[in-house]
């Protein structure tokens, strides 16, 4: 495991100086980081005027609780043959408001979530609730855990010049986590990102999930 993560944080590294700036993302099914547990991940995302790089570390002190931070990069295509770097900060916090089992087929977790991009011109804060549900399945040596997930961000952007613009945006998630062994989980997530003014309407990320 100690290995693993080295790598991932060495490519972290590799990847640092070309990224993107976008509202996170699930990046996690809707199941918890278990108590005392840790889970590191790292996400290449992409869409038409941005490619970045985003890494998480998930920590659980309580039962069914589990809260995230969230750090990268981003490089913007500003237009004109124009890149802005673009630096990415956040954290959320989810509750398990449903396991699936005999009763219900999904687990559902709901909570919140804040995050920051800044560059030299501008600077967004958004800020909303989350829920995400999944459920998963067998797959012969591994499992499959299809995810959906939904937030209500309420968008605040301050711009050089003095000016200031707000606005509310409904990015939607559809992912899978592919659990290859208790230490390796590849993910990929779909983003549409629905009225936000400040980013591109469809992200792609891909990454993997470690937990240790």
């Amino acid at each position: 495991m100690k290995s693993t993560l080295a790598v991932a944080c060495i490519a972290l590294g590799l990847f640092a100086t070309s990224a993107h700036a976008q509202t996170f993302g699930a990046l996690t099914p809707a199941d918890p980081v278990p108590v005392n547990g840790h889970t590191f991940g790292g996400y290449l995302d992409a869409s038409d005027h941005t490619l970045g790089l985003l890494a998480q570390l998930r920590l659980s002190f309580y039962p069914n609780v589990d809260f995230g931070f969230q750090g990268g990069v981003a490089r913007v295509d500003a237009g004109g043959g124009t890149d802005q770097t673009n630096v990415r900060l956040g954290g959320d916090l989810r509750f398990l408001a449903a396991r699936q089992g005999e009763t219900f087929p999904l687990d559902l977790s709901i909570g919140g979530a804040l995050g920051m991009q800044h560059t030299s011109d501008f600077t967004i804060l958004s800020l909303g609730p989350t829920a995400v549900a999944s459920r998963a399945m067998e797959a012969g040596s591994m499992s499959i855990v299809p995810y959906v997930g939904v937030a209500l961000f309420f968008n605040s952007a301050n711009l050089q010049s003095g000016d200031s613009k707000n606005d509310v945006s409904v990015p939607l998630r559809f992912g899978s986590e592919f659990r290859v062994s208790q230490e390796l989980r590849i993910m990929a997530e779909l983003q549409l990102l629905l009225e936000d003014e400040f980013n591109d309407d469809v992200v792609f990320v891909t990454g993997v999930n470690l937990p240790f």
